[in-house]
């Protein structure tokens, strides 16, 4: 198995708008066994406990991942959602209860060898894509199953897939994500990554193992970082935040965020 960079180490991708989920729907994250996490940021759950009145809108924030994800008790239909450098929405059913497997960046591309660019801003059918993990799930889930189970039986899958196969890597790639992960985004792409290659090459392996360019990742993974601020509540530390983060333009601050996370930063800061 080739070596890969351990993404854990250096980012955290979180959504912020599913951990706000309250009501009768209810949201979880799972961490996998430790010898997976440099792989799998988590397995999460989202669940009705009562059928709702109306149909449900699941927004997802942009987080640099790739998820697959299934409902327990129809798990023939499985998808995967690319990367994404807009929040997406999901509106769902009055009642459902789904599994996700959420993919540090680069990763799921480097254990199955799918051009993540394929998958850019799409959620397709996963047995259009990876067939074997897509039959996996088919065969291997049921609604019966309680949490503990479920990461169980994900678990031992995955440590099979890991281990059992070449993780597909590239150092030039490595490193040039390496160095953006520790910036935290803040950075001048063509200054500030020397990774032996020039910027056309930097962006076609950007777009084949994340889904998009060095560029975009970039913001994405800035705007993860703000998330992850402890300084939220007063306006003199979102003011702080702005220009700690590279934001010379508080306008162009708002925009970005707001295409990110779906609303503006203000939501999240004054609560």
């Amino acid at each position: 198995m080739k070596s890969i960079v351990n993404i854990r180490q250096f980012y955290t991708p979180i959504q912020p708008a599913a951990r706000k989920i309250g009501g009768n729907v209810n949201y979880n994250e799972f961490f996998p066994d430790v010898r997976l996490q440099k792989f799998i940021y988590c397995y999460w759950q989202l669940e009705t406990r009562d059928k709702l009145i109306d149909e449900y809108k699941y927004r997802v924030d942009s987080d640099g991942c790739i998820d697959v994800f299934f409902e327990l008790e129809n798990p023939q239909e499985n998808f995967v959602m690319g990367f994404s450098k807009t929040f997406v929405e999901f509106p769902l059913e009055d009642k459902f209860n789904y599994i996700g497997i959420r993919f540090l960046p680069a990763v799921f591309t480097q254990i199955f060898k799918i051009n993540a660019e394929e998958l850019n801003s799409q959620c397709e059918n996963l047995h259009f894509i990876v067939p074997s993990l897509s039959k996996f799930i088919e065969q291997s889930f049921h609604d019966k199953l309680v949490a503990e189970e479920l990461v169980q039986i994900l678990d031992c899958y995955f440590l099979k897939v890991v281990y059992q196969n070449t993780i597909m890597s590239d150092s030039r790639f490595n490193t040039a994500l390496e160095i953006i992960l520790k910036k935290k985004g803040m950075l001048h792409i063509e200054k500030d990554i020397d990774a032996g290659i020039s910027s056309r090459q930097l962006r076609r392996l950007f777009e084949f193992y994340i889904g998009d360019s060095a560029k975009t990742f970039s913001k994405v993974v800035r705007f993860q970082n703000i998330l992850k601020a402890n300084c939220l509540k007063q306006e003199s530390k979102y003011t702080d935040l702005l220009y700690d983060s590279g934001y010379f333009d508080q306008s162009h601050f708002i925009k970005e965020f707001k295409c990110f996370y779906g609303e503006t930063p203000s939501v999240i800061f004054n609560e």
